[in-house]
């Protein structure tokens, strides 16, 4: 946990927070913080700054908070990623989120399993425990908005074009003959797809709708690898 996350609830006063479970027990076994020290913090979706423990017992942490910075840039990019399998689905949220994604869909593609749809992890609020994982590791505070798309045509075809426009559309698909941009100047718009790629006719309705195919190399990368590969590629150092 390199940031402590604050929420509106926290607040006891304007400058002053009381914590409690999950953060209070990694204050004090992780950090082994004592009162008078100060601890980086950042309060959801605002800025971030440093607390100091001014009071700490079994039932609770109080931090006397000083926010005065804006947290990192978001990613000029949507990424669109057909739904992994749940065990995957874990760590990937948390590395798009981590990277700096802030509007993720997850989407049904022919190789997606039905069963993947049913796992809990896509429950509101596991969703929103994942992001908050990513958050905390790579010191930002802006909650990504994660949406979830269970028909794969309907949405390319209605939603997709809305969602890309203005924006350089690309597709991740191994046989690609184009290799990955790198160092684009512009906003993107990523899919992502399943284990084993997109089938023909998956990829010929992105291409019908402006995305073009792009490859990393010979090499077939496992989802969770391929996009912070990818990320890294088309906007590095961001």
């Amino acid at each position: 946990m390199n940031l402590i996350i604050l929420e509106q609830s926290d607040f006891v006063a304007p400058d002053r927070v009381r914590l409690r479970g999950r953060r209070q027990q990694h204050i004090c076994e992780v950090h082994r913080a004592t009162p008078g020290d100060r601890l980086r913090v950042g309060l959801l979706n605002g800025d971030i700054g440093h607390g100091e423990i001014t009071a700490q017992n079994g039932d609770f942490i109080e931090l006397k908070v000083d926010l005065h910075r804006s947290p990192p840039d978001a990613l000029p990019l949507t990424l669109v990623l057909a739904l992994p399998r749940p065990k995957m689905l874990k760590r990937v949220i948390e590395h798009a989120t981590a990277l700096g994604v802030k509007n993720l869909y997850l989407i049904n593609a022919y190789r997606v399993e039905k069963s993947y749809w049913q796992t809990p992890w896509l429950h509101e609020n596991k969703l929103r425990e994942l992001c908050l994982l990513g958050l905390e590791q790579a010191v930002d505070t802006r909650m990504p908005q994660v949406h979830l798309r269970k028909r794969f045509k309907p949405f390319v075809e209605d939603e997709l074009p809305g969602i890309a426009a203005d924006s350089l559309k690309l597709v991740a698909h191994p046989v690609a003959e184009r290799p990955c941009p790198v160092d684009i100047a512009e906003p993107a718009t990523l899919v992502v797809g399943p284990e084993g790629g997109f089938v023909p006719y998956e990829v010929d309705k992105l291409r019908e709708n402006g995305f073009e195919a792009v490859h990393l190399g010979p090499r077939i990368l496992r989802v969770e690898t391929a996009l912070p590969v990818l990320l890294g590629r088309i906007f590095p150092g961001r």
